[in-house]
């Protein structure tokens, strides 16, 4: 019984069994586009639960009315207890370095203001942690014994400095990410607000006119909206609404929006004539983005264009000729039998 003659190779690969599994690979990721496609969830529905929890602080008048002591309210949990009573005992938590994490976990979205001692906590633990690991893994087992001392010892240094900055990076990262999300809407709420303003609504009803429309299309900018919606129903002060929105968000245009509300609060100015304005500047620096974006394309694509699509292109375009070729001279070496 003869056996089959081999599939054709280029490079070296079976060129079946390559396509086969690019075809596996394809079809997999059909079906997870499929997936979450068909599985879409209202984006607002995770931050429902939030928003009804601040309402109900704010209902209990568990909220001061001091912004000094706004930081200080913290809901007490044993992990929180016992790591803020160790940092405590070794003289490295201070007020102003909490009230610093607490300020970046409310501008990455996330609300627990006792998560602020733990990222405190994980700067300190995690160089330890991985600095004694790195340094019983390279001088321990001698894990590179062909690096010299200074190599080694930038290896242990990288690797102790990179735990320590580990949560600062993860919380700016998710910082950033939102930021821009509530840049994109933010020009498309102020001209709601602006419509909702004109046809006689309160602020706070057009706070939450706006979160209900944009919320789908940009969550983070609803959900910032809606809370600041709630407050300004509940707080004493409507003026503390504004600036805790100004505070949960890093943006220098947010902060524009809630002085422009603040002196209509107390000067009565129009409230649409002024957010119009805005809403035209925005509009105009997010095309002005947009253009910057489109210009540097040409200079980003130039990498990616010779390092993945003209080799890809060679194949498609070569590949069929080089394996006709090597069939060619496999089949024509002397002692080849059929």
């Amino acid at each position: 019984m003869l056996n089959s003659p081999p599939g054709p190779t280029l490079l070296g690969i079976d060129v079946i069994w390559a396509g086969t599994l690019l075809a596996a690979m394809a079809a997999m990721a059909v079906m997870f586009a499929i997936y979450t496609a068909v599985t879409i969830r209202d984006p607002m529905a995770k931050r429902v639960k939030s928003l009804n929890e601040r309402r109900e602080q704010l209902k209990s008048g568990i909220i001061t009315q001091s912004a000094k002591k706004r930081t200080k309210i913290v809901r007490k949990t044993e992990t929180t207890d016992k790591m803020r009573d160790t940092l405590a005992s070794l003289k490295v938590l201070q007020a102003s370095q909490v009230a610093q994490v607490q300020q970046k976990l409310a501008q990455a979205g996330i609300r627990k203001k006792e998560l602020a001692v733990a990222v405190i906590f994980a700067r300190m633990v995690l160089p330890i942690v991985f600095g004694v690991l790195s340094a019983v893994m390279i001088y321990g087992f001698n894990t590179f014994p062909e690096w010299g001392d200074m190599k080694k010892f930038a290896l242990f240094a990288s690797v102790t400095i990179l735990a320590y900055k580990a949560p600062d990076l993860y919380i700016n990262n998710i910082k950033s990410k939102r930021t821009n999300e509530v840049r994109k809407g933010l020009p498309d709420a102020l001209d709601l607000l602006v419509i909702c303003a004109e046809a006689g609504l309160t602020v706070d009803a057009a706070f939450n006119r706006v979160a209900k429309e944009l919320g789908r299309a940009y969550p983070e900018l609803g959900d910032e909206f809606a809370l600041t919606a709630i407050e300004l129903s509940f707080l004493g002060e409507r003026r503390m609404a504004f600036e805790n929105l100004a505070y949960r968000v890093d943006l220098e245009a947010v902060k524009g929006v809630t002085t422009t509300m603040i002196q209509t609060e107390r000067y009565g100015t129009p409230l649409a004539s002024a957010l119009r304005v805005l809403s035209a500047e925005f509009r105009n620096e997010r095309m002005m983005r947009a253009e910057e974006k489109a210009a540097r394309l040409p200079a980003i694509m130039t990498v990616p264009l010779i390092l993945f699509i003209l080799p890809v292109l060679f194949i498609v375009i070569l590949g069929p000729a080089a394996c006709s070729i090597t069939d060619a001279f496999a089949g024509g070496t002397p002692g080849h039998k059929n």
